[in-house]
């Protein structure tokens, strides 16, 4: 995961959709690494954060290229096959399921 040091509300969402499913995951710090920022940029056109990536074990980047994202368009919860940003917790929830990272959806 992609993301700042300091807080944002769609990391706060990701981290929680993570815990809830024990899916582990390694968190890059595009505010203390110019070349995941440069990487994040280059993938969303913004500084967008959190953007998530299925990677290879000890890989950062995507296991395969993500689906195109048209120049200026807002990557907010586009599941991109490989990647997704600024979810919501649906929108993650599905996107883990597709992965096979989780089986079923918790419940309250």
């Amino acid at each position: 995961m992609y993301h700042r040091t300091y807080g944002c509300p769609f990391v706060t969402v990701a981290r929680q959709v993570l815990a809830d499913y024990g899916v582990p995951y390694r968190e890059v710090f595009i505010d203390q690494d110019a070349a995941a920022r440069e990487r994040v940029i280059a993938w969303t056109g913004f500084q967008s954060v959190p953007t998530l990536v299925v990677a290879n074990p000890g890989e950062l980047l995507p296991y395969e290229p993500p689906a195109y994202l048209e120049h200026g368009l807002s990557p907010r919860g586009i599941n991109r096959g490989s990647m997704i940003t600024e979810p919501s917790a649906d929108q993650l929830t599905f996107w883990l399921k597709q992965h096979g990272f989780i089986a079923e959806t918790v419940t309250e």
